[in-house]
């Protein structure tokens, strides 16, 4: 059963979807069924411009351990990024 449980969250940026480069103003993250990935349960995120509404976005759909080794490594690149530029 789906639960349709969307976290959304405002952002700032750009990603590369199959029409090129498209500037990104929200993420939709939720944890549940995926379209495509062979996973029972997946973390799918959705990158879009909700402000321009035009349908276009850049999904993706990884599982439970590998999000949370991706968001591991996004504090590990910041701190170090950020050590680095100070």
């Amino acid at each position: 059963m789906c639960t349709y449980i969307i976290e959304k969250t405002e952002l700032s940026g750009s990603a590369k979807g199959p029409n090129g480069w498209m500037t990104i103003d929200s993420a939709n993250v939720y944890f549940d069924h995926p379209f495509h990935a062979p996973l029972d349960h997946s973390l799918n995120i959705d990158f879009v411009n909700a402000r321009e509404g035009t349908g276009d976005r850049v999904a993706v759909e990884i599982s439970k351990e590998s999000a949370l080794k991706l968001v591991d490594a996004i504090m590990a690149a910041i701190k170090q990024g950020e050590a680095a530029h100070a």
